[in-house]
């Protein structure tokens, strides 16, 4: 549901599917983590490292990926040995 106002003005549409905070530099986060075929943790490290300076809590944003990434480093551990490479 999208809803123009005038020109310029950010719009529902705009806020749900591209919101300031995803569009920093030449590539979204999004696009990234697929090309860099990324699980959903590793993803969400990706995307909270890259998103900290522009959501407005940068030390929260900071915390969360040492949160997935210990989740994921886990994960990993309990891994057949050849699974782990």
């Amino acid at each position: 549901m999208s809803h123009i106002v005038c020109k310029g003005a950010i719009t529902m549409a705009d806020i749900i599917n591209n919101p300031p905070h995803y569009t920093q530099g030449k590539f979204e986060v999004i696009e990234v983590i697929e090309d860099w075929k990324l699980n959903f943790h590793l993803g969400n490290v990706i995307k909270y490292i890259a998103r900290a300076d522009y959501k407005g809590f940068p030390i929260l944003d900071l915390e969360k990926p040492m949160w997935y990434l210990q989740r994921e480093i886990i994960r990993r551990s309990m891994l057949p040995a050849k699974d782990k490479l």
